[in-house]
């Protein structure tokens, strides 16, 4: 037999998720099966598949040792001796952290850069406070920003916390606001609608519709953007944004649409300037179903930029 106790970051975790990371050699119909015969025990009663573990609980498996060291050859350990852990932290709870991304920076690894991401740097920070306990659960994020996007980025430190999250922003109980500069002058409030489809092998998105000449192929997503016009100078127009949907480069392509690209943003018809080539584009502020809010300030370049078009903050 084998006992477990459940660390913190692994609370709200469901009992056949948690079992499939510890024995990730064993097909899942057998973890199931393991379950209903009452070869899995938490607290020394048999609980469902889908149950929500708790930290503190212990779990015991009943099954040979040396079957059991089969089962999890290949379980996932966690090094992050080397990896900055230098992050911008805006909130932190036992269950929520909240970080400023800078712009230039990943949040998770791709092809071009695997190590010095945003979620690298937030596990090395929570590694180095020993609170990342666990080899089965890692915190993530649950919201994600293009490279050249700043601001806020949602983290859920244990499994509970970060379903809840997933949940908020699927449900779209969760309000996103975004703040930019966007080529040309708007006045006013407005409202963006239109289907997006990603465009294969050029990492881009288009509108779907007449406009565009774009059509539909059945992959188009519904997405809506709205905005407020808050200032205006040198030919450009400081906008919030509420991302109501929140599709790939959605707010970069709706903007494109109705002919007011963002401030540097080359990809989608936007213009450099002042040395800025990508999309000046920061996540101003998030609002939680429960109220909580977070707020990220502006960034320096952000900043100067309004300067150098003579566009104040109202």
């Amino acid at each position: 037999m084998m006992n477990r106790k459940i660390t913190a970051s692994e609370s709200g975790k469901k009992l056949h998720r948690l079992l499939r990371g510890l024995m990730p050699n064993l097909p899942l119909g057998q973890i199931y099966k393991m379950i209903d015969q009452g070869k899995v025990k938490v607290n020394g009663k048999r609980k469902n598949q889908n149950y929500e573990l708790a930290a503190g609980d212990e779990l015991s498996i009943y099954m040979e040792e040396a079957k059991y060291e089969e089962a999890s050859v290949g379980q996932k350990k966690t090094k992050y001796i080397g990896v900055n852990a230098n992050i911008d932290v805006v909130y932190e709870d036992d269950e929520l952290l909240v970080v400023n991304k800078p712009a230039g920076m990943l949040t998770h690894p791709d092809q071009t850069d695997q190590k010095d991401t945003l979620i690298n740097r937030v596990h090395a920070y929570l590694y180095r406070k020993g609170l990342l306990d666990s080899g089965l659960f890692m915190p993530a994020s649950a919201n994600r920003l293009d490279r050249n996007t700043s601001g806020l980025v949602l983290v859920g430190k244990t499994a509970g916390s970060l379903h809840r999250l997933n949940q908020s922003i699927q449900k779209r109980e969760m309000e996103k606001f975004y703040v930019t500069l966007v080529q040309g002058r708007l006045s006013g409030e407005g409202e963006i609608a239109g289907a997006l489809v990603r465009e294969e092998g050029s990492n881009r998105t288009l509108v779907v519709g007449e406009k565009s000449g774009e059509k539909a192929s059945g992959q188009e997503k519904e997405a809506t953007t709205r905005y407020r016009a808050l200032a205006s100078g040198g030919g450009y127009t400081l906008v919030e944004v509420e991302l109501i949907s929140g599709r790939t480069h959605q707010i970069r392509t709706h903007f494109q649409s109705i002919g007011h690209s963002l401030l540097g943003d080359v990809k989608y018809g936007g213009k450099p300037f002042a040395g800025v080539n990508h999309q000046l584009l920061h996540a101003w502020r998030i609002t939680l179903p429960d109220g909580k809010e977070f707020k990220a300030p502006l960034p320096q370049l952000f900043r100067d930029m309004m300067d150098k078009l003579g566009v104040s903050l109202p």
